[in-house]
């Protein structure tokens, strides 16, 4: 929930409150650590100096009322990927055996391997698996769970889910079934937060959802006017957001975001804000139990974003005062109902600050104990950041999300890492497509930055591009380096982020040897084998290229490899080696350039998918015409819908889709052709042979093509 007091530049627009616990059930402490440690996977581990004194122990409350009711010896966990295999790492050090639900497609995923039980609950859709409430509860008694942990996303903030978990017997670790009803429904939440004299953005957020209400409550923000933010009541995530920078496209902006929503929250309710520029997204981490005690553990800074959703995440945020710092935790814990009902994806960087361990207060908490920590016993050591590493092609801010086998996953032993993925894993269409999260920890903000980078530096994956090299980019900027961060920073400093890397000549020569050597055989086991890409009849010479520079590597006799700059046009994907055509080097297709939007003079681009997805929508027909920008298909992919739009004012030629097929990146849902007039000119305007073809970038992210804002 956004509390939104205008502040100005340099500290938080608004606050975001995030409480855990409180389930009216059960409650105790944790043991005192020295240190923190955060496993990485099993990949090694780092730690965290922290608080030294003992933290003190306190006995349960006889006078609570509130007898414990029932110690959790077995918890299933009702998610997937990272988040299950972080609530089993603490799980396990408490005792408290862990049982694992998962999908067609996560079924020999890390986290079901590393439960103590695991069960298969349905397809790969999560409406069909993990969003299925009575599969979920029927799989948590036949496993005699004593209680179901949601992690974050799917149903963590669905109150219909904590009460049927009561009605069976079973703790739902997290908050009281009414407070995930009042503060997880957005309208609710500023409803309440505007009756205890809390400052919140002008907007709408009534009863009346049709669309023609919405559309006259965004005129009536007469004094602020367009922009306006269509926000999806429920949920969370950046997940049925959209902002209409004009009324002219309120309509279809308001249609894709109740969209987007119904899929995600199962709810398309909406409510209207004025879209505020340049804000800071702060969020205080409020934790109560059912004892009446409540604290803070001081705030995030999420606000680097990228479509809605946190890219880098640290705790405690820049650039704010120590005043205000205090207004905001004691304004937090003063307004703590208005909390979003979950644990956070960006727990670590608190837990990293505060030396505590949040998935273990949150279990202890389930079981009737009291808080473990009064205010004042909690620290705010040094500076944490999180980097969300995500499968996706960053290419030219597009962000795409992409689907796929990892070849290759390697994580550095100086940072903590969340992961949910070892070598050979696949990244699903049908979830996000976060592959890990890397947290640090240092005594400042500018030596946890260093040690971030560094993190990503020796991070190695291979297989799918992602968003490494971008999160490095954002770090070195000087921008970002002063603590001067909000959420639209990425678009205002695309020139910057996005600037091309210019390869020197010798640099490319040292990448393609490299590459070329390795990719020889370790013990050759035939003279063939002796040489790279040896080929009976065929030069031993293999091409790599990179952005506008080819180089040709040629491999001669005593062990010389000759290099030669060529123009070769274009170059196939893989390259045979050993002369076996089992066994391929395929090219990385991030690293090469993409074609044009329109191809050879005078054609026009068809509408391709832009990743592996499914198709939602056909909104055109063989034979129509369409005007530039007009949606003609609409698919989802990662948990996110696409808009593909017409390139130009032409005519559909064909139709290559249907609602509900699952597709692969690039192939062609809709055929396009040109106008023609009376005399047989393309309506485009002059001759076919005289038209100028189209020169934007696949990537582009201005509605042409396909659109992917969100």
């Amino acid at each position: 929930m956004m509390l939104s007091e205008s502040l100005e530049r340099g500290e938080p627009i608004g606050l975001l409150l995030h409480a855990i616990g409180e389930n009216g059930r059960v409650a105790g402490t944790r043991s005192s650590h020295s240190t923190i440690s955060g496993t990485t996977g099993d990949t090694g581990m780092f730690r965290i100096p922290v608080r030294t004194q003992p933290i003190p122990r306190r006995a349960m409350s006889s006078s609570a009322g509130r007898p414990l009711i029932k110690h959790i010896n077995r918890l299933l966990i009702a998610n997937r990927g990272e988040i299950a295999i972080r609530v089993m790492r603490t799980a396990n050090k408490l005792g408290i055996e862990t049982v694992a639900v998962f999908s067609d497609s996560d079924r020999n995923a890390l986290f079901v391997k590393k439960a103590d039980k695991a069960f298969h609950i349905g397809p790969a859709a999560a409406a069909q698996s993990y969003l299925n409430i009575d599969k979920i509860i029927d799989t948590a008694i036949r496993a005699d769970a004593q209680a179901i942990h949601p992690g974050y996303g799917f149903l963590s903030e669905n109150a219909r889910f904590a009460e049927q978990c009561a009605e069976a017997g079973l703790v739902f670790v997290g908050p009281p079934v009414q407070a995930i009803r009042d503060m997880g429904t957005k309208n609710l939440a500023k409803q309440i937060m505007q009756d205890a004299k809390v400052p919140v953005v002008e907007g709408f957020h009534g009863s009346d959802q049709s669309d023609s209400n919405l559309k006259a409550h965004a005129k009536r923000i007469v004094t602020l006017g367009y922009p306006v933010m269509l926000k999806a009541v429920y949920g969370g995530g950046g997940k049925g957001m959209r902002i209409a920078w004009s009324e002219s496209e309120f309509d279809e902006k308001l249609s894709s975001a109740r969209s987007e929503a119904m899929k995600s929250f199962g709810n398309d309710e909406m409510l209207v804000e004025k879209f505020v520029e340049k804000p800071r997204h702060v969020e205080v981490q409020v934790f109560g139990d059912h004892h009446g005690n409540f604290v803070h553990l001081w705030e995030r800074d999420c606000s680097v974003q990228r479509r809605h959703q946190k890219i880098i995440e640290e705790a405690p945020a820049p650039l704010i005062n120590e005043e205000t710092r205090l207004r905001l935790g004691n304004s937090a814990v003063r307004a703590a109902a208005a909390m979003n009902t979950r644990l956070q994806v960006e727990h670590p960087v608190t837990e990293a600050i505060t030396g505590t361990d949040l998935v273990e207060w949150q279990l202890r908490v389930a079981q009737g104990e009291e808080l473990p920590l009064k205010q004042e016993e909690i620290p705010l050591n040094g500076h944490a950041f999180e980097c969300r590493v995500y499968a996706e092609d960053t290419k030219g801010g597009a962000f795409m999300p992409t689907a796929g086998k990892l070849d290759y996953v390697s994580f550095p032993t100086n940072a903590r890492i969340d992961t949910g993925v070892v070598s050979g894993d696949e990244v699903s269409v049908h979830y996000d497509p976060m592959i890990a999260k890397v947290v640090v920890w240092g005594a400042d903000r500018a030596i946890a930055a260093a040690k971030l980078d560094a993190a990503l530096l020796g991070t190695r994956i291979s297989g799918l591009p992602t968003n490494i090299q971008f999160v490095r980019t954002i770090l070195r900027h000087p921008e970002f380096a002063k603590g001067n961060v909000y959420t639209d920073f990425i678009p205002d400093h695309q020139a910057e982020l996005f600037s091309e890397v210019k390869q020197s000549d010798t640099e490319l020569v040292e990448g393609a040897v490299g590459l070329a050597l390795l990719s020889r055989p370790v013990r050759p086991v035939g003279p063939f084998q002796q040489i790279p890409f040896f080929r009976v009849n065929h030069a031993a010479e293999v091409t790599y290229k990179l952005g506008e520079k080819e180089v040709t590597l040629s491999f001669l006799k005593g062990d010389i490899i000759e290099v030669s700059f060529g123009d070769q046009k274009r170059l196939p994907d893989t390259a045979l080696i050993c002369g076996s055509g089992q066994a391929q080097y395929s090219t990385s297709t991030a690293d090469f350039e993409e074609e044009s939007i329109a191809g050879a003079a005078g054609a026009i681009q068809h509408a391709h998918a832009p990743m592996p997805g499914i198709i939602e929508k056909v909104l055109v027909n063989a034979g129509d015409e369409v005007q530039h920008g007009q949606p003609v298909v609409v698919m989802t992919a990662m948990k996110m819908e696409y808009i593909l739009r017409a390139p130009v004012h032409c005519k559909v030629a064909s139709v290559l889709c249907a609602p509900g097929k699952n597709v692969k990146k690039s192939t062609v849902l809709v055929k396009f052709e040109t106008l023609k007039d009376e005399f047989g000119w393309d309506a485009l305007g002059g001759a076919p042979s005289e038209r100028v073809a189209s020169s934007e970038g696949r990537y582009k992210s201005d509605g042409v093509g396909f659109n992917t804002s969100t």
